[in-house]
């Protein structure tokens, strides 16, 4: 079931959708619209079941706030190992 509304959008927000629709992306400035919401409650949902990939992005957006100093170390293939084991460790009985 399809429901009609309406609201107003940016400028530059209806630039973007109709540069979509000339690039033949979408059919239209409504179908854009509707894809970017899907998308963005399909996000949201993966995020609510705990995607490992949301919760790191996440992750590191709020450790890219901190001050410098408080930054981590990257000590290379270690910490790609520690963060390997954790996975593993995670999703090992799945």
């Amino acid at each position: 079931m399809n429901v009609k509304n309406s609201f107003t959008l940016s400028e530059r927000s209806l630039r973007l959708a109709e540069k979509l629709v000339e690039d033949g992306q979408f059919p239209s400035v409504e179908k854009v619209l509707e894809a970017g919401i899907d998308r963005l409650l399909r996000d949201e949902e993966s995020s609510a079941h705990d995607d490992p990939l949301i919760g790191m992005k996440d992750e590191i957006r709020r450790r890219m706030e901190l001050p410098r100093d408080q930054w981590l170390r990257w000590d290379g293939d270690e910490m790609a190992n520690r963060i390997k084991a954790k996975l593993d460790e995670k999703y090992k009985n799945r």
